[in-house]
């Protein structure tokens, strides 16, 4: 039985993964060991799920959990794995694309139901005008 061409093939290119990794088992160590910790949780939890024995962590990354010192690491991290062709992981800062937010909403469809709602509302508004002036008057007639 041979294997398919297709599943050597996606060794040979770059995989891509993104996770959320959950640090809150640093807590658990002393205090001013907690972001070594981190840092090694974060190897540790690539190693097993990409499957390679060499990781890189990108100074953007070791920047962030850094940045609160070394007794306050966070408690997850949003992180992108990328395994090169050479079983090299290099583990970064997720971003998201800025696209999908426009892409949720469409404008034109929001602007006309804006507008509906601002003439109702100013309609509303002006009718209880009207209504204390009502009173007023038959109150000067008696």
């Amino acid at each position: 039985m041979e294997k398919n061409m297709s599943s050597s093939t996606t060794t040979e290119e770059n995989v891509t993964r993104v996770y959320t990794i959950n640090l809150g088992r640093a807590w658990l160590t002393p205090q001013h060991k907690r972001t070594d910790r981190v840092i090694n949780m974060i190897r540790e939890f690539a190693e097993k799920h990409m499957k390679s024995g060499e990781v890189k962590l990108d100074q953007s990354l070791n920047r962030q959990i850094w940045s609160r010192g070394k007794t306050n690491p966070p408690r997850k991290v949003r992180v992108k794995m990328v395994k090169d062709e050479d079983d090299v992981v290099t583990v970064s800062l997720y971003e998201e694309p800025a696209e999908t937010s426009a892409t949720i909403a469409p404008a034109p469809a929001a602007t006309a139901t804006t507008t509906a709602t601002a003439a109702a509302t100013a309609e509303t508004a002006a009718k209880p005008e009207e209504e204390e002036n009502k009173p007023a008057d038959s109150a000067a007639k008696q």
